[in-house]
């Protein structure tokens, strides 16, 4: 009887180990499938998206701040990961114009002070892409990553093709 009980408790040992040694591996793998899902997603909603970020991010402004007049997004995009929550982010570089900002419109100088480089955030939420408008002003997607880089892992990155 104790020889039995033995064995059961040998066999669940090594069930446990064998988990315990491929959790990680399996993770990293659902994780790698669930990006490259989301990647795709991207890429099929991203129009729509920067659309609702536009609309979103412009609604943003208190009465006394400039109101955005145009914004370009770059069509490269930066993957990252919250080290801490775990939830995607695709960061992509956008350059905002500002009007009511004191310029004349007369000339390129003007035009170029009322444009303001930044970082669009877009949210990976369960199974599908979101935006709150949110952006971040004065920072390139990589100097925003390097910024916030205990905070963020980059997972995947798209560049841009010339």
């Amino acid at each position: 009887m104790v020889d039995a009980w033995w064995w059961v408790l040998m066999g669940s040992l090594a069930v446990l180990a064998a988990a315990a040694l491929l959790w990680r591996p399996l993770r990293a793998a659902a994780r790698e499938a669930r990006l490259s899902q989301a990647r795709k997603d991207f890429h099929r909603h991203r129009e729509w998206l920067e659309v609702k970020f536009v609309r979103l991010a412009g609604g943003h402004s208190s009465p006394d701040s400039p109101r955005w007049s145009d914004c370009d997004f770059d069509d490269a995009v930066s993957y990252v990961r919250n080290r801490s929550t775990g939830e995607l982010c695709a960061f992509v570089a956008v350059t905002v114009a500002l009007e009511g900002m004191g310029h004349s419109l007369g000339s390129a100088t003007d035009l170029i002070g009322r444009l303001r480089a930044g970082t669009a955030v877009f949210r990976f939420d369960k199974d599908h892409w979101e935006t709150d408008g949110r952006v971040i002003l004065n920072l390139s997607p990589s100097e925003a990553i390097r910024f916030y880089q205990n905070d963020l892992e980059i997972v995947g990155q798209e560049l841009a093709e010339r």
